[in-house]
């Protein structure tokens, strides 16, 4: 079974980097609880996965979005205008900060807004603790001026990087699943997508959020489980190897098109990004 239509190529630039990314409900779902960001302006790409049931699913993953970027506008010229006062006042003795050490506070403090916000919705639903709607949430920002970006994750979507053809996870999926292979588990493990925090059921959570070099060439790839619970990561790896900043769309194409073969029974989201020279 193949895709449904594919939207048209839209490239998005941010600051140094070129992206693109699609979202397909699947062969099997009837509807599409994932979504993805892609803010030019603030130079944010992150991607959500819902749960908590077809409309559910939907309003949890676009509204962790929209705290998400709300968020970041409020506070991200305020945090670059420090950066920058700070800058202009150092002497030749001490170091210029990285916009990126101010932007891990923020973002920690953007997740923690968006799990309070569904949290919030959760409780005026009469929802108990631990359920309701509730939704991964894995992205990347890339503060202007800092040669790291910012990654940041709950959940079990994930974010890659490409370098010299070797495909890198960079985030460590928040289940059951991967405790039970930390814990050097090889039999009767349990199922793959039981998570151990989402943004939205529980009043607080701890999420993963740190600064990432970024080199020229570099390529990352952000996905929800619906790809990377599929397709092969050699598979996957291969794809990204071929893929230029001129082919994003090619690649995501194809990524998708891979998880239908494969029997994917998820919806699937892929958001690839190419690092540019300068």
């Amino acid at each position: 079974m193949a895709p449904e239509a594919l939207a048209p190529p839209r490239l998005h630039r941010l600051p140094g980097l070129l992206a693109y990314g699609i979202t397909d409900i699947g062969p099997v779902r009837r509807a599409n609880e994932d979504n993805l960001l892609l803010d030019e302006a603030l130079g944010l790409a992150v991607v959500a996965d819902g749960m908590g049931g077809h409309a559910a699913g939907d309003v949890a993953s676009s509204g962790v979005l929209t705290e998400l970027r709300a968020f970041v506008a409020r506070h991200a010229a305020a945090l670059l205008a420090h950066d920058a006062e700070v800058t202009e006042r150092a002497d030749g003795d001490i170091t210029r900060p990285d916009p990126a050490a101010g932007a891990v506070r923020m973002l920690q403090d953007a997740v923690r807004h968006a799990n309070t916000a569904l949290y919030t919705r959760n409780r005026a639903g009469l929802q108990a603790d631990g359920g309701g709607m509730g939704s991964t949430v894995t992205g990347f920002w890339h503060p202007p001026g800092s040669p790291r970006l910012v990654l940041f994750h709950v959940g079990d979507s994930r974010l890659y990087c490409l370098r010299d053809g070797v495909l890198h996870q960079l985030t460590r999926d928040q289940t059951i699943y991967q405790q039970a292979l930390d814990a050097g588990m090889t039999d009767n493990l349990p199922a793959r997508n039981v998570l151990l925090q989402a943004v939205g059921p529980t009043p607080s959570i701890v999420p993963e959020v740190r600064a990432h070099l970024v080199m020229p060439g570099d390529l990352l790839m952000l996905c929800s489980d619906g790809l990377h619970g599929s397709v092969p990561h050699g598979e996957i790896e291969s794809i990204l190897a071929r893929t230029g900043a001129d082919t994003l769309h090619e690649a995501c194409t194809q990524l998708i098109e891979l998880a239908y073969r494969h029997g994917g029974r998820d919806n699937i989201t892929v958001l690839v990004a190419a690092c540019l020279p300068g």
